[in-house]
């Protein structure tokens, strides 16, 4: 199908100035690009016809800004993309790639017995339907699923996912496999055979490796184990992608860490929810800033992601100590249960500031419920740990605990702690990107699951100008298209994936809300999806063309199998 996009306000993703044109889509490819009028003739668009101009389509853009379709570089939609096809969520906001296997948690590479633990252990991320066909093993297959949905469930249009989506190794699940959920150093068997499984993973399509060193058992990897998986990984032309130790307390040294892992591996770094919270971080972002432009200058490859937004999102049982997170749901349902070591970790999570809660005491009033897995539990949700320890009249942590155990651990938190100020210092880097760190299960998930885009290029850029819009959309495509390697897709140009949207930058703006998150944004009139229109004049169209997007031996990321 031809589509003719006619006087449309481009802005190609690279930063270059804004330019009118027409743009031609030629089934999955941009196909022409030229002024204003040229491709469209000398007609008025609003009049013309197809057949005037030798398409299946005419789209009258004046008034529109189109732009490449936006790259979530910190996605969680590894299971809701297969369970929820329309993804409503990320079509709405104009987002057309995304991230996934992220935090060091995810479904591949898997055996049986991690996949189950795994699928426990994140359920408050991404839920853990039972009725569900988990058909793969390696990363090739679940590649391979996002490419083909299963034809048992009577889909008819090719069994498409909704958006293109990248894989990261999720390291705390390959530690997982080898090791086990639970604490200890591996034995240099173990090391080798880790780094063997991310090669076969990146040799299967994965772009890089992602860590959760808050997360057990990620967080178990001294440095040393990262650096041995960091090697492998940068040999391949892949990337590492951490959600570091700490965004707390010792916030800065963790990001050192990270950074110290780059320079001595020469695995290239890309920093997830890049952020400075907790009341230890207020206005503290210039310092992170000055150690990532330091090490640039240096020539170690960092970039960074963030949403644009204070509270962060996590599981309820991230808050505990790691040591009793070790060996998995059922060790840690025991600690909870045992009086002696219940006191342990109430002692660590309310006097010392836990390992799980970035070194930082638990504040009960900023960790508010926001999605559950027992239904019983519903009436907490909206709730904060210390309102329910008023209302039930019960001390907090015996609130967080009772939580915990009846809901087997799947409990989703907003944690409300971050800072209007590092947000903006960090959003305005050189080498930032936008990733929106969603979550789309739970009765009341962040609104960032559904707002982060438009809320950068409303909010962000157009109401604040605190970046322009051509500098937004180059952080929202063309620059993650860099990091991901992406082969001819990120930008508008010719011969370029047809992955665009069009939207009015003047009524652009994310309207989730904390009270009321699944909302669609305003001012997105048309999405993109490889040439197919998945939102149409506002609208959602039901289309699904995405694909699943690997890395190549060439070291460039396209579509399709090796």
């Amino acid at each position: 199908m031809k589509t003719l996009i006619s006087n449309a306000t481009l802005v190609d993703g690279t930063g270059a100035d804004r330019r009118r044109a027409d743009v031609l889509l030629d089934g999955a490819v941009i196909a022409a690009i030229a002024d204003a009028g040229t491709l469209a003739g000398t007609l008025d668009a609003g009049t013309l016809t197809a057949a005037e101009t030798g398409t299946d389509r005419v789209i009258d853009a004046t008034g529109l800004v189109l732009s490449p379709g936006f790259i979530d570089m910190h996605a969680h939609s590894d299971l809701q993309l297969l369970v929820n096809r329309d993804h409503y969520a990320k079509l709405s906001q104009g987002v057309t790639t995304e991230l996934l296997g992220q935090d060091g948690l995810s479904y591949a590479p898997v055996d049986d017995a991690t996949l189950a633990g795994v699928r426990e252990k994140i359920a408050g991320w991404n839920d853990n339907p039972a009725e569900f066909d988990w058909n793969w093993r390696t990363v090739g297959e679940y590649l391979d699923r996002l490419d083909r949905f299963e034809e048992s469930n009577g889909e008819q249009d090719g069994g498409r996912i909704a958006t293109n989506a990248a894989y990261l190794v999720p390291q705390g699940t390959v530690r997982a496999m080898v090791m086990g959920f639970a604490e200890g150093d591996p034995t240099p068997g173990q090391q080798q055979q880790m780094q063997d499984v991310i090669r076969t993973a990146m040799e299967e399509g994965a772009v890089g490796m992602s860590s959760g060193l808050t997360y057990t058992p990620g967080m178990y990897a001294r440095t040393e184990e990262l650096a041995g998986l960091c090697r492998t990984v940068g040999e391949l032309g892949g990337f590492y992608a951490p959600h570091h130790r700490s965004y707390g307390k010792g916030a800065l040294a963790a990001y050192a860490e990270m950074i110290g892992l780059s320079r001595d591996t020469a695995c290239a770094l890309h920093l997830s929810h890049a952020t400075m919270n907790f009341a230890e971080n207020k206005g503290r972002a210039g310092e992170l800033l000055d150690l990532i432009d330091e090490a640039l200058d240096q020539g170690v490859d960092i970039t960074l992601d963030t949403y644009p937004y204070l509270p962060g999102a996590t599981t309820l049982s991230a808050i505990l100590p790691s040591w009793a997170s070790s060996g998995g749901t059922e060790a840690t349902l025991a600690r909870l249960a045992d009086p002696e070591t219940r006191a342990r970790i109430q002692e660590s999570v309310e006097v010392y500031g836990s390992d799980g809660c970035h070194g930082v005491v638990a504040e009960w009033d900023t960790l508010e419920i926001s999605g559950v897995q027992n239904p019983a539990l519903a009436g907490h949700v909206g709730k904060t740990v210390r309102d329910i320890a008023a209302e039930t009249k019960q001390e907090p942590f015996d609130v967080f605990a009772q939580i915990l155990t009846d809901d087997r651990l799947g409990t989703g938190i907003l944690q409300h702690v971050g800072h209007e100020e590092n947000v903006q210092a960090i959003m305005k880097h050189r080498t930032h990107t936008g990733g929106s760190d969603g979550l789309l299960v739970g009765a009341k998930p962040h609104p960032r699951a559904w707002g982060t885009f438009p809320r950068y290029l409303g909010h962000y850029s157009r109401d604040l100008g605190l970046l322009s819009l051509e500098e937004t959309v180059h952080h929202l495509s063309g620059r993650p298209a860099a990091r991901l390697k992406l082969h001819k897709r990120g930008l508008v140009r010719e011969g370029y994936a047809a992955d665009v949207v069009l939207f009015d930058p003047v009524t652009i703006r994310d309207e989730a809300t904390f009270e009321n998150p699944r909302q669609a944004a305003s001012g997105i009139q048309y999405v993109f999806v490889n040439g197919t229109a998945a939102i149409d004049g506002g609208k959602p169209t039901g289309a699904r063309a995405g694909r699943a997007l690997r890395r190549h031996h060439d070291g460039l990321t396209r579509e399709g199998q090796q």
